[in-house]
């Protein structure tokens, strides 16, 4: 369904759905024991296609949001590929009046600000959102654009364009689309992290339904989600969204760019108030590498662990310490628990491989360590996950 276009009169039905595939969970380098299978509702068999994830410690089902066509994609998308490097200008921030009282009506302030920057994504098969954070450049998810080279690029007024996907990134389910005579400005992004409890505005195309804008709170923040072996610490929240919506954009009351919406809890389809966001930060540094032509690097920190600690603590237990790698030079033992990265609390395994995907290899972090009830500060410089 299309906004600006007359519906079908009867729409396709879709297929029967397939069952969720087993997601890993507790290793940092190597894949470990799958969680068991949960069942899925008799009535789910009427929804659009889809495979689930599972949310690392509450084993929650996550589902791609790519519209209509394809029904429901997921984010656990196999294939991975980086291609054609273009040279991109500088970001133009959106410039666009806006008459509405911030304070009185953040909501619509924020939809105001950003409703230009975010656009529609059309493949042969379906549908999704992106953003626009660059002159000419787009963020979008990886399974929006599946394995496509070119897509229809529809702005909020309506006209469509041609884009070419210059790179995809399926672990992080980013994907990076230029293009060209598409009269939408760039999209400011958010340089502070977001907070538990602030406003979360979303703006994307669920169903079809452009420039569609909803609005919650942020839930949670550095929620781990897996994506084959990659786990992104995600931006959780409770603003509705749906198959369409993904790729689009998680703002703050001021219009800015938290996150780029990706995936939802669900075992339905539809949205039960648990969506999930790649953080901007990291969406931004993982789309620069693409657009570039680049290979994308994940910083590691040369160690593995099970998701729970032995004896019931908070924190990720460090089990095996790869030989030369940055956990090893930084000092970090086998049988040491790291409680705190930055100065951000770790509960669990899980927990430490989502905030990492926030870093790049080289970055130097202030890790805290457990070791025999002793708390121990290390800088480690981080490494290339292999």
């Amino acid at each position: 369904m299309n906004w600006d276009h007359e519906p079908p009169a009867t729409p396709p039905q879709p297929p029967q759905s397939e069952q969720p595939p087993t997601v890993p969970v507790d290793s940092w380098d190597a894949a470990p024991t799958p969680p068991p299978e949960r069942h899925v509702p008799q009535h789910a068999a009427a929804r659009p296609p889809r495979r689930v994830g599972r949310v690392l410690v509450a084993l929650v089902v996550v589902i791609g949001l790519f519209g209509l066509g394809f029904g429901v994609r997921t984010v656990l998308d196999p294939s991975e590929s980086t291609t054609i490097v273009r040279e991109r200008a500088a970001a133009t921030p959106a410039s666009t009046p806006v008459t509405v009282d911030p304070g009185t009506e953040p909501v619509a302030y924020a939809a105001a600000v950003l409703g230009q920057s975010v656009v529609q994504i059309e493949t042969g098969g379906g549908l999704g959102s992106g953003v626009v954070y660059a002159d000419g450049m787009i963020i979008t998810n990886a399974h929006v654009v599946g394995t496509a080279k070119t897509v229809t690029v529809r702005d909020s007024k309506g006209t469509a364009v041609k884009g070419q996907v210059l790179g995809t990134d399926s672990g992080a389910d980013v994907a990076v689309v230029q293009v060209s005579g598409l009269r939408a400005p760039a999209a400011r992004l958010a340089s502070d992290k977001p907070k538990v409890g602030q406003l979360a505005v979303a703006i994307g195309s669920p169903y079809g339904l452009t420039q569609t804008v909803t609005s919650g709170i942020v839930s949670a923040v550095n929620r781990p989600v897996p994506n084959n072996s990659v786990v992104i610490g995600m931006i959780q929240t409770d603003a509705s969204i749906n198959p369409g919506n993904s790729g689009g954009a998680l703002a703050n009351r001021t219009g800015e760019v938290m996150g780029i919406n990706s995936s939802i809890y669900s075992q339905t389809g539809e949205n039960t108030g648990i969506g999930f966001a790649i953080p901007i930060a990291t969406a931004k540094r993982i789309a620069d590498q693409l657009a570039e032509g680049k290979t994308v690097a994940r910083a590691g920190l040369g160690l593995s662990g099970p998701s729970a600690t032995p004896n019931g603590d908070a924190g990720a237990y460090v089990q095996s310490v790869t030989s030369g790698g940055a956990a090893d030079k930084a000092g970090i033992r086998s049988g040491d628990i790291i409680v705190a990265v930055d100065g951000v609390p770790v509960a669990s395994f899980d927990e430490l491989r989502g905030l990492t995907s926030g870093y790049a290899p080289g970055d130097r972090v202030q890790v805290e360590v457990n070791r025999e009830g002793r708390l121990l500060d290390m800088e480690v410089t981080l490494g290339s996950l292999r």
